[in-house]
């Protein structure tokens, strides 16, 4: 596949270190997401970084909505969000000429202004990879279909704690609204060294 730069961007989501800790259990996520983020910027394609972020006291949550809602009695879980724990990984960036997008939801479009900043960029496809492969890749996939990118998933750099829905959102969805490929794929496909 090749990729035309100046209307992509890479997408890395929801790789702060706090949420690295809990679903990475081995260093070759780190090292491939850092390959294809340094690739992305070698190749002088636009790199957003997306990440969770909340006000102190969490106003932007709902008791109604299921995913976040149990953060707002847990202050262990706010720890996430907070701090250290809320950092894009170090070994991620950001770099100075990276955008930074903070998300209250799962998806990355939702209350956010990053299709804007897409539009102005005048990107057309999106590579994504992040934590979690049922949540936001899920979501902001769906999304970005809706919206008329083209997509791709980055397979090697997601992540998620139940593997048979990954492999089935890897291996059956995500094939049907996206091109699917490696790390080493995305790497070759930019053709820098």
């Amino acid at each position: 596949m090749a990729f035309d730069i100046a209307h992509t961007a890479l997408l890395a989501m929801d790789c702060q270190a706090g949420i690295v800790s809990i679903y990475i259990k081995d260093g070759g996520f780190i090292e491939r997401a850092a390959g294809v983020v340094k690739a992305a910027r070698k190749a002088s394609m636009p790199v957003v970084h997306i990440q969770v972020g909340f006000r102190p006291g969490l106003p932007e949550v709902s008791r109604r909505n299921k995913v976040f809602a149990a953060l707002k009695d847990d202050p262990l879980r706010q720890k996430l969000f907070l701090g250290e724990g809320a950092v894009i990984h170090p070994a991620l960036g950001p770099e100075s000429t990276d955008i930074v997008v903070t998300k209250h939801r799962v998806s990355a479009f939702k209350g956010t202004d990053l299709e804007m900043v897409l539009r102005a960029k005048e990107v057309e496809t999106l590579v994504l990879f992040g934590i979690a492969t049922s949540g936001v890749v899920l979501s902001t996939l769906v999304e970005a279909s809706d919206s008329d990118f083209n997509i791709v998933v980055i397979s090697d750099c997601c992540a998620d704690q139940d593997s048979e829905l990954h492999t089935a959102l890897l291996t059956r969805l995500y094939p049907r609204r996206a091109e699917v490929m490696t790390a080493e794929e995305f790497v070759k496909a930019l053709n820098v060294t």
